[in-house]
């Protein structure tokens, strides 16, 4: 009996746009908050077409061995059967939005309110 190569679809927001990555191992990692993504599957298309946001991928993750994503940016993740394309997608005009982050507030001023008191 041979073991099956698991393959997962990773969906993720980077920068203002959603990527769509093709990889063999995520785990969560050791990065608190972070998931790991090893093995990123590129496909060797023997074709004469080529797809531009693939070939920008391959460039991006040249020599990547494992890249670590923040969960909060991940959109949904799938073991899927086989490899797909890798591609970006630009997020304008499109109902993703990404996940909202609580802001940072400054540290406020002794006395509350910064008004004076006069007795």
């Amino acid at each position: 009996m041979t073991k099956r190569k698991h393959i997962y679809k990773v969906v993720f927001h980077n920068q203002g746009k959603v990527y769509e990555l093709y990889a063999g191992e995520i785990s969560q990692g050791e990065l608190y908050g972070f998931v790991e993504v090893a093995d990123i599957i590129f496909g060797e298309r023997s074709s004469v077409l080529v797809d531009p946001s693939e070939e920008r991928l391959k460039g991006e993750f040249a020599g990547v061995k494992r890249t670590y994503i923040p969960m909060h940016a991940v959109i949904r993740m799938d073991e899927v059967e086989k490899e797909g394309t890798n591609k970006i997608v630009a997020t304008d005009g499109s109902n993703v939005t990404p996940f909202p982050i609580n802001p940072v507030y400054p540290p406020s001023t002794p006395g509350g309110s910064g008004e004076s008191s006069s007795d």
